[in-house]
């Protein structure tokens, strides 16, 4: 009995052996789980009941369980390295099969899909026109095509005009003689090509008290005829009632839908005696190529553009487990769901037991490794104990052979 009770002693000892040593050979992977081995004493069956005073018959391993703890975070730099800060898994994809890992190291594949080292694509919620799709999954997948340009419709021009300006002496405007207008501004707008045509607004003090015209130009071309501008005693805008002006639109010989320009000068005064421009901007973009990656810590992934322009490519599913513990080990630090773990629980980062993702960093592993150097130790005496048990159990049962 005694060498049956010391041999599962030894494989007790040898099993806590095992899961340190894969603790201490993984203290470097990127979100690797330190493992604990639990274990329980044996008796045979129904002898407790029988007998207070019976002796067990050893130990058992009975679990190795998965800490998920928290892990320290390594900043990269690399905007694809993805850490977790809180609790959930990204969800990945092989070929529909999913699994779910803590090691955040992904790179692109050469047809723009995120993946990671083995090749399994991260999954996202899809971008919609109102947000994202969080009722199906998709493989993220980065773009490479330029970003489609954006044709001016509005221009927004905040601006004073003197309130002692008088009418020029030389009739009519002519953008080509300062004598023919009182102040003049211009701005860049974007047609449908993307092509850059330049917005000239020549301002004329009329005869009337507090009444202005207004002249757009694009590339040097009239727009229409004058528009007044009238302000009252204390230097608002009064007409137009809306402070909009909708200019007529222009064809463009590009071949670019013809530009149509609506200008709000809701926020023009009159007062004092500078002519000052406080805001001038239109909504137009030209066309951009793709400067980089950028995901927030909600893991909204957007997509850079030269033109100024971040286009959501789609949002990071977050899964997360009733009973993480209970989670199937399929290595590559990637886990499966099981029936233990509970159906995997899909969300946003952020958002109820869902972590923040930070980019440009690395969850590293949870392994204290003076605390595995301790347990090995400790291990290892367990294991000397239990063989020295045996060496004794040997040299008992011996004297009783030796009996005449």
């Amino acid at each position: 009995m005694p060498f049956q009770i010391a041999l599962s002693g030894l494989n007790a000892a040898n099993s806590d052996l095992k899961v340190t040593a894969n603790n201490i050979a993984n203290v470097n992977t990127s979100g690797f789980k330190r493992s604990r081995a639990n274990f329980a004493e044996l008796y045979a069956a129904g002898l407790q009941s029988v007998s207070s005073s019976a002796t067990g018959l050893g130990a058992r391993l009975t679990s190795v369980q998965q800490q998920f703890s928290q892990g320290t975070i390594d900043f990269t730099g690399n905007n694809l390295d993805l850490a977790l800060v809180g609790d959930g898994f990204f969800t990945l994809s092989d070929n529909g099969a999913l699994s779910y890992t803590r090691s955040g190291a992904f790179n692109v594949d050469r047809e723009g899909f995120v993946v990671n080292s083995e090749g399994l694509r991260l999954q996202a919620f899809p971008p919609t026109n109102s947000g994202f799709n969080t009722a199906g999954l998709t493989d993220l997948q980065l773009v490479t095509a330029n970003n489609p340009p954006l044709a001016s419709t509005s221009v927004s021009a905040g601006l004073n005009l003197p309130a002692d300006a008088v009418p020029p002496a030389v009739t009519p405007l002519d953008p080509a003689d300062g004598e023919t207008f009182n102040h003049t501004t211009s701005l860049s707008v974007i047609d449908s090509l993307g092509a850059s045509h330049t917005a000239s607004y020549f301002f004329v003090k009329t005869a009337t008290p507090n009444e202005w015209e207004v002249s757009l130009y694009l590339d040097g071309a009239p727009v229409g005829g004058a528009v007044p501008l009238a302000f009252d005693s204390l230097g608002n805008l009064t007409v137009p009632a809306t402070g909009e002006i909708a200019f007529p639109p222009v064809p463009l010989p590009n071949g670019a839908d013809p530009l149509e320009l609506t200008t709000d000068f809701s926020a023009a005064t009159q007062f004092g005696d500078q002519f000052a421009i406080n805001e001038l901007t239109q909504n137009g973009f030209e066309s951009g190529r793709l400067t980089g990656i950028d995901i927030s810590q909600e893991g909204v992934v957007f997509a850079r553009f030269t033109n100024g322009q971040s286009t959501p490519l789609g949002k990071l599913a977050m899964a997360n487990f009733a009973n993480p513990q209970g989670l199937g080990n399929a290595g590559n630090t990637s886990f499966v769901e099981t029936f233990a773990s509970g159906q995997a629980l899909l969300g946003e980062a952020g958002t109820s037991s869902f972590g923040l993702v930070e980019s440009g960093a690395l969850e590293a592993s949870n392994v204290d490794l003076t605390a595995e150097l301790v347990g090995m130790i400790t291990a290892q005496r367990n294991f000397q104990a239990n063989a020295q048990m045996i060496s004794t159990a040997d040299t008992v049962t011996q004297t009783i052979i030796n009996i005449r």
